[in-house]
């Protein structure tokens, strides 16, 4: 199967390639990350996975695209929609799209990967994108990877990042209010499963 793998982050492609390459499906990867701020911390995670893909022979396109003000306007106009799945929902529309426009038969994402992540909402969203563009997507899930995958990310010594990926993130990350209020909104996900 002809896979299209969207890619948050170089250390999060480590499990999900493993797997799908091991099981002979052939994978593109794919970076876009408009939510990624500052512009700093966008082109380190651009550049980490750009490494690791040529350093891996990994093929891949990369959407440099940095729209800052508008991906902002959407994350605070968001109405009763959380700023993730908002989130989630960008980066897998453009997904969703590329995977028909290149007719792959499939498309993937490495969000997939972390346990720190709304993974329902993930799923939601991207089933809605495979909807809107008549493509499927493959679901696995990868998070009881995570750890060994970003052990191994230390080790190839590629760069790691500190939040997901927003502004908000980062407040929440080095907020210790914010921080602990996050750290049990993940918990009870991830021990409800979704």
């Amino acid at each position: 199967m002809r896979i299209l793998l969207h890619a948050c982050c170089a250390p999060c492609v480590i499990a999900p390639l493993a797997e799908l390459s091991g099981k002979g499906h052939e994978i593109l990867a794919f970076f876009y990350n408009p939510n990624i701020m500052p512009y700093r911390e966008f082109r380190k995670r651009l550049s980490a996975f750009r490494e690791f893909a040529e350093k891996r022979s990994i093929p891949y396109i990369i959407n440099e695209e940095y729209a800052l003000e508008s991906t902002l306007r959407r994350f605070l106009d968001r109405g009763d929609v959380s700023r993730c799945r908002v989130c989630y929902e960008i980066r897998l529309h453009e997904t969703a799209r590329l995977t028909a426009q290149k007719g792959f038969d499939a498309f993937t994402t490495t969000l997939l990967v972390s346990p720190y992540q709304e993974h329902k909402a993930i799923c939601d969203a991207a089933e809605a994108a495979a909807a809107e563009f008549g493509v499927k997507f493959f679901y696995t899930d990868w998070r009881p990877q995570f750890n060994h995958a970003h052990e191994e990310a230390k080790a190839q010594g590629l760069y790691m990042q500190s939040y997901c990926g927003c502004i908000f993130s980062e407040e929440e990350r080095y907020h210790p209010s914010l921080r602990k209020k996050m750290q049990n909104a993940r918990r009870i996900s991830v021990e409800g499963g979704s």
